[in-house]
């Protein structure tokens, strides 16, 4: 009889129990801690390719930086040797349970209430992740469990990515990163992505949790993605007519095509959905009655000229009454609904020490754009002009602070007007120092404007990291043209990882972008299992993805072992690759354990 496979010396492998495009799970048991685990390994046949090492990287490290209840634990990382080949592999924590994917192919539905219930399990654990700037980008049906508890988690973060990462919309081959059916407008586009992707795509797994099936369907993926950015779903409850009215809109609110109009946050849906279940009125509802009131007009009032009084016999006089008592009624009905909406506009205004992002103007005409930022609800909006070679005259380059960004609603927002091209063209003075592109630029008939510092590892300290407006446009002479110096390399400053335990110091490091070289040595004074010391120590400032030493505590050794030195243990680390590799458009859509009998 053969023996377990042993990974790490610590985890003896069971049986195969999900495969997926990238990876095979297995059940496993960590004869250290005597407890089942989930052990998932990249495929042999993927092992050789840097692209799927990155992402199984980046999924333990994104995994491994959230612990939280309805988040898949991952408590470890290694490598296996397979014929001279690294293997590289995840301990994720053994859930007993089903996929929500494996619920709706068995065509086992659930009750409004309950699926309300799963979807606001999956809103905490999307909550705790964007609170750690963690977009998951691939939320499904497949990547959610439900325990024999009843308890959700989410799983699969092999394509999430860090709210501030520049590279989080599509891959090198621009191809659509998500899976098709669950897929945000922007996601589809290409577009970044940010916390408000995953709100729509949690809203397509409530739609077919309640409907039975994906709000979009269609012969490729490419239609469906199609669907997503130019139609609008079918109300669900035209599939199933006992669906609460509350919830259809909690639903369709967020799937709305404009992210701006989506729900914000996962929080403000969750408390939506726990308005709904206590038979509270909720956003949602306010939101769909103020539409319809602002869409409806007053029915015409039955108002008969005198040329018609020839027609009417002596009883005119009390119908002339009755269809005044229902022209009063009408009017009376008007005002109600204008105070309705009046009311509903003060409950929804926005507060003023409250921030909102300021949204993209660019190319639309003054009147548009100022229109634009109006309803968003900024109240101090100036235009300026400014020269532009590719927007036409009158429209709008952009604004100052630029779209996307946060400010509160009396905040200055300059919109920035193109006057049509200029006479002259901007030279390029990107990577000369400040006194040498002020120089060129004078030389050239521009002056120099405002001068502003920011962190490059591109460009050395002291050199132009870009102008505003850039060279090679043109401008008027005697324009002013503003420089952004660089002012060298960000260096961020290693965490202080005294006595963490081995999974905290992890954390501690991803979440300062840096990476973990752990060793083992035996100490008498630190407990076993936490950080004796490391190099750089806690507080030194660094280059962003260093590696940083740490040692943790074994047990001391034995006195009959006195004098006998060996080198630490190195434990297998995770491949490390240098940051910069975009994913494919695989998807990992993998089953999760089947329902144990």
């Amino acid at each position: 009889m053969s023996q377990p496979r042993l990974l790490g010396g610590r985890y003896e492998l069971d049986e195969l129990i999900g495969r997926g495009g990238m990876a095979e799970v297995y059940r496993a048991r960590d004869l250290r801690l005597d407890r089942m685990v989930a052990v998932k390994m990249l495929r042999h046949d993927m092992a050789r390719d840097h692209t799927f090492q990155e992402r199984f990287r980046r999924e333990a490290q994104s995994a491994a930086s959230l612990n939280h209840p309805s988040i898949i634990a991952v408590y470890d990382t290694g490598e296996d040797m397979v014929d001279g080949l690294a293997i590289p592999f995840i301990i994720m924590e053994h859930v007993d349970g089903r996929t929500l994917k494996e619920l709706l192919d068995d065509d086992r539905r659930l009750l409004p209430e309950r699926c309300a219930e799963v979807t606001d399990g999956i809103l905490r654990a999307l909550e705790y992740s964007h609170q750690n700037a963690i977009v998951h980008r691939d939320i499904k049906p497949a990547n959610v469990m439900l325990t024999r508890q009843a308890e959700v988690k989410v799983m699969d973060f092999g394509i999430a990515r860090a709210m501030n990462d520049n590279q989080a919309t599509m891959t090198q081959t621009s191809q659509v990163i998500g899976t098709a059916q669950y897929l945000s407008p922007e996601q589809a586009r290409g577009e970044r992505v940010d916390a408000r992707s995953d709100i729509y795509s949690t809203g397509c797994v409530l739609y077919e949790l309640l409907t039975g099936r994906p709000p979009f369907e269609g012969d490729s993926p490419v239609s469906i993605a199609y669907q997503h950015v130019r139609e609008e779903p079918v109300p669900p409850s035209q599939a199933d007519p006992e669906i609460p009215a509350w919830l259809e809109q909690i639903t369709l609110r967020a799937m709305t095509k404009d992210r701006d109009r989506r729900y914000q946050t996962a929080e403000e849906m969750r408390q939506d959905i726990q308005r709904g279940l206590q038979g509270m009125t909720t956003e949602a509802g306010t939101m769909a009655m103020a539409a319809a009131g602002a869409t409806s007009s007053l029915p015409p009032v039955d108002d008969r000229g005198r040329g018609d009084y020839d027609d009417y016999d002596d009883g005119y006089d009390d119908r002339r009454e009755g269809r005044g008592g229902r022209t009063a009624l009408w009017v009376l009905l008007g005002i109600a609904v204008v105070t309705a909406l009046a009311f509903t506009l003060w409950l929804v205004r926005p507060d003023p020490a409250e921030t909102m992002e300021i949204p993209d103007v660019q190319g639309m005409s003054q009147s548009e754009a100022e229109q634009s930022l109006d309803q968003r609800g900024f109240e101090n909006v100036s235009a300026e002009e400014e020269n532009h070679d590719e927007i036409g005259e009158g429209d709008a380059i952009g604004t100052e602070p630029a779209a996307g960004e946060e400010r509160a609603a009396t905040s200055d927002i300059t919109l920035l007007i193109s006057s049509g091209p200029g006479s002259a063209e901007i030279p390029n003075v990107v990577g000369q120092d400040r006194d040498g592109a002020s120089q060129t630029l004078q030389e050239a008939g521009f002056e120099v404007g405002d001068t502003s510092e920011e962190a490059s590892a591109s460009y050395p300290e002291g050199q132009v990291v870009r102008t505003s407006p850039p060279g090679g446009q043109s401008a008027d002479p005697g324009s002013r043209i503003d420089l952004v110096i660089s002012s060298g390399p960000e260096q961020v400053a290693v965490p202080d990882l005294s006595e963490m335990t081995r999974e905290e110091a992890e954390g501690a490091l991803s979440d300062a972008g840096l990476n973990g070289d752990f060793q083992e040595e035996s100490s008498e004074d630190v407990e076993p299992g936490r950080v004796t010391r490391q190099e750089p120590g806690g507080g030194t400032e660094v280059d962003p993805e260093s590696s940083v030493t740490v040692w943790v505590a074994t047990e001391p050794e034995d006195d009959e072992d006195e004098g006998e030195e060996s080198p630490p243990e190195t434990p297998p680390t995770t491949p490390e690759g240098d940051g910069n590799e975009t994913p494919d458009d695989w998807q990992s859509d993998l089953p999760w354990p089947p329902d144990q009998e």
